[in-house]
């Protein structure tokens, strides 16, 4: 793993925070504007793709012990037209090639930790864009339940920016990055 502790900003980001608080190597793949949906953006490209995205991960690194999938937000920009309920099944193909027999065999088995990211709110720059925000958390525990995958609710810890509504400023990073890795040390223990 390659330390990116050096760069301030990044050390401060939620899987960084996470990764040093419970004490386990870190192989980030996160990607602004990346969607849970099985395709690509019209306007950022296809390689926002996550369904695909996760297949190129769990393909080019490991052996991994959990898999964190916290996506969902970008799905819900107006212009993708997807409901939560759409949005919960793009989410649940993810996990369905998380647990395929062949990444699972590749990885000897691995669990999955599913996130909702906090609620949309409908201001700053990006309000037009967002819609009415709502929240993906009850469907995103009823996908959890259904692929027998553990969940953890980020919106029971933090909220999104006010400045824009859907990024986290540096303390909900923090946050985040502790309430994470106390869910992560009790699944890995």
């Amino acid at each position: 793993m390659r330390s990116l502790d050096h760069h301030p900003r990044i050390a401060r980001r939620w899987p960084v925070v996470m990764a040093q608080t419970a004490g386990v190597d870190l192989i980030e793949e996160g990607l602004g504007g990346r969607l849970a949906a099985g395709h690509g953006d019209p306007i950022m490209g296809p390689h926002m793709d996550g369904q695909l995205g996760l297949r190129i991960t769990l393909a080019s690194h490991g052996p991994i012990d959990l898999l964190t999938i916290m996506l969902g937000t970008n799905d819900q920009q107006a212009h993708h037209a997807k409901s939560p309920e759409q949005i919960a099944g793009h989410v649940s193909a993810l996990i369905k090639i998380a647990q395929t027999a062949e990444l699972q065999d590749r990885h000897g088995g691995f669990a999955v930790l599913l996130i909702c990211p906090p609620p949309v709110l409908v201001r700053g720059v990006f309000a037009a864009d967002f819609g009415d925000g709502g929240t993906l958390g009850t469907h995103y525990a009823r996908v959890a339940a259904t692929r027998g995958v553990y969940f953890m609710d980020a919106g029971a810890h933090i909220a999104s920016s006010d400045i824009d509504g859907i990024h986290f400023d540096e303390a909900a990073h923090i946050t985040l990055g502790q309430a994470v890795a106390d869910q992560i040390k009790a699944i890995l223990i």
